[in-house]
């Protein structure tokens, strides 16, 4: 999962990225850049970390100087954590400068690249975006839009990207929509972004959805919209409602916060604990459900777990090492509030299950007398092909445990699944809209580079010691 952020015809363009980057934070947190355009240079600075790590010096974004950006947050599936994977990737063109941010992940990655590869081309990264701006290389056909259309079309999977120019934007967003991305206004400026939040941040207003199967082209000359293919066919990733998305971002044409109270609605009428003294969230992502799980219950809503800030989400670090020490750190609890209670805790999803078997401890240390977990998804267990970091089967709790198994091993008194049709049931849109692979098995569209996703297999001579540049700004 990443966060992108686009910016045509604004004199802050980097500024407005930069800006939208910390909206995005949540989608991505092991690096950050953002590359501008004068209409004459392209101007780069990227870096592994945060946004407020990668950008802490103000001249930084002053150097980062023209009327169009395009930024990115990242965390890896396809391709390594490596500096050279870091997105906006820049590349020399025919027609000049071309630079790209990607969020999602193509299907088709080994046979695309291999047959890229018997045509000479010569990839610098291991990332899947890479193989978009190859393919638009190799095209014959005449315009970028036309190029970019032909690559598009030969690529399977999740795709919702920005390709910037020296004079234009470009927005496109794959056949499925499994990744959102929007379009947004600002003092006559063009504005896209993976979620609507960042629009909000910096003042922009939300004008609609890029459409499943959309290309936008944007120049000095207006917005252009084109159909990259008639074959659309909508599957929305219904994981985003459950926890990637903000609870006040707009995606899929729906708000968030209101689509995840009535997951926690649904989940009190399939689920309910009428013994309980209270029903708390594992913030913050749980927080909305938990509110609609304990409205729908008539049971109080407390407080019980504070979240430290200052690190990042657990679930998108990338090794498990990072995972165990996070947890120790991240939550407290509130002892007056837990001491003596039965407590439901509401969870959005349980993927390997020890966040929520380490939090259990927490709670019962606290003194809860009883400790029942509600979980506003079904249970997963499948992986994600499609731009989700969801490990192997193996990994997956939920597929090597039963429901009496998974408690005995969280240690705890109840756990409950929200079903499947309750899920689907509180979207806006109807249920086939939706992509639910990683709770049903059922891909919509076929994997056929199974053995390496998510990570690449091309990372041989792929790593930080060997092709590290310095940080910094420089203009191509």
């Amino acid at each position: 999962m990443c966060g992108i952020i686009g910016v045509h015809n604004n004199p802050e363009a980097s500024i407005i990225a930069y800006l939208g980057m910390y909206a995005l934070q949540h989608r991505g947190q092991e690096s950050a850049g953002i590359v501008s355009t004068d209409g004459k240079a392209a101007y780069k600075h990227n870096d592994m970390g945060l946004v407020a790590d990668v950008f802490s010096d103000r001249k930084i974004l002053d150097s980062l100087v023209g009327s169009s950006a395009i930024g990115h947050n990242r965390y890896s599936t396809t391709g390594g954590s490596h500096l050279v994977n870091v997105q906006p990737l820049v590349f020399n063109y025919l027609d000049g400068k071309l630079a790209i941010s990607h969020n999602g992940n193509l299907v088709n990655i080994e046979e695309t690249r291999k047959g890229l590869v018997e045509q000479g081309a010569l990839f610098q990264t291991s990332s899947d975006t890479e193989i978009i701006v190859h393919l638009i290389a190799h095209s014959k056909k005449s315009t970028l839009v036309e190029k970019t259309m032909d690559a598009l079309n030969q690529v399977d999977g999740a795709y919702s990207l920005l390709i910037m120019t020296q004079d234009a934007l470009i927005a496109a967003r794959d056949p499925y929509g499994f990744r959102p991305l929007c379009l947004g206004q600002l003092n006559g400026s063009t504005i896209f972004a993976s979620e609507s939040c960042a629009l909000d941040l910096v003042g922009a207003k939300y004008v609609r959805d890029i459409e499943p199967g959309e290309l936008v082209y944007v120049d000095d000359s207006g917005i252009h919209s084109y159909q990259i293919t008639d074959e659309v066919s909508r599957h929305h990733c219904i994981f985003e409602y459950v926890y990637f998305s903000r609870p006040d971002s707009r995606i899929y044409s729906d708000n968030v916060d209101k689509t995840r109270r009535k997951l926690g609605k649904q989940l009190a009428r399939e689920a309910p604990c009428p013994d309980a003294d209270i029903v708390i969230s594992v913030p913050d992502s749980s927080n909305t459900a938990a509110l609609g799980y304990a409205r729908e219950s008539g049971l109080r809503f407390e407080l019980g777990l504070i979240r430290n800030h200052y690190i990042g989400r657990t679930f998108i670090h990338p090794t498990q090492s990072m995972r165990d020490t996070s947890v120790k750190i991240k939550f407290n609890t509130v002892e007056g509030v837990l001491n003596g209670k039965k407590v439901v805790v509401v969870e959005d999803s349980i993927v390997r299950g020890t966040t929520l078997r380490s939090l259990t401890k927490l709670l019962r240390d606290a003194g809860a007398k009883e400790v029942h977990i509600r979980v506003s998804s079904p249970p997963i267990k499948y992986p994600c092909f499609y731009g989700l970091d969801f490990p192997s089967e193996d990994d997956l709790i939920a597929n090597n445990m039963s429901i009496e198994e998974m408690r005995d091993y969280l240690n705890v008194d109840s756990l409950h699944y929200l079903s499947h049709e309750g899920l689907l049931s509180a979207a806006y849109l109807p249920n086939d809209y939706f992509c639910s692979a990683c709770f049903s098995g059922n891909y919509p569209v076929a994997i056929h580079d199974k053995k390496h996703q998510n990570k690449s297999k091309f990372e041989n001579g792929f790593s930080d010691e060997s092709t590290k540049v310095p940080a910094g700004v420089t203009a191509e």
